[in-house]
């Protein structure tokens, strides 16, 4: 995920996503908007959205529906997802919502510093995985380059050094003499 990834909130009401994004604007990444569930799914699918900030209840694709879809592609199934709700607790939104994977649910209204906080720390940590995801499969390549290498050449492979006397023993205590 590029350093630009945006925040995408999600929201029918045109007044919720306003403020919505003024509760964000401070955090200083960029921020889109979405209408609908269809409209979000568009938006994901286009690439470069670190995180979803999604209502649950929205005419035709519903946010459920949202994270449903998302869970079952490869490229999108680890963004982090909070959903909101207005309309109180609900065991079975719960129990359904953090068996799909979402972060974290939120009632309306929201509390403007938890908000702000959760979507900063999950924006984080997944900036963090996605780079070290791609750390990951850069040292991958490599590897299977090194192994494809000449077996006479000795400048090809590169063999592990393991300082098994440290790990065994603990580190060596200077010696005096």
């Amino acid at each position: 995920m590029p350093p630009d990834a945006r925040i995408l909130i999600v929201d029918d009401h045109q007044d919720t996503l306003y403020a919505l994004e003024n509760v964000l604007a401070p955090l200083g990444h960029r921020i889109t908007r979405a209408n609908s569930g269809d409209e979000a799914l568009k938006q994901v699918l286009r690439g470069r959205v670190g995180l979803l900030v999604l209502d649950v209840r929205m005419p035709g694709v519903s946010g459920l529906d949202v994270v449903r879809y998302l869970r079952r592609l490869e490229q999108t199934q680890h963004i982090p997802v909070i959903l909101l709700t207005g309309f109180g607790p609900d065991q079975e939104l719960t129990a359904t919502a953090f068996g799909l994977g979402v972060a974290d649910l939120v009632m309306k209204p929201v509390d403007p510093l938890a908000l702000r906080t959760k979507v900063r720390y999950l924006y984080d940590a997944h900036q963090r995985y996605v780079a070290l995801q791609e750390e990951t499969r850069e040292l991958r390549a490599r590897m299977q380059g090194l192994d494809a290498g000449p077996p006479d050449d000795p400048d090809a492979r590169v063999p592990l050094q393991r300082d098994t006397e440290a790990r065994s023993t603990g580190p060596r205590a200077p010696t005096t003499t």
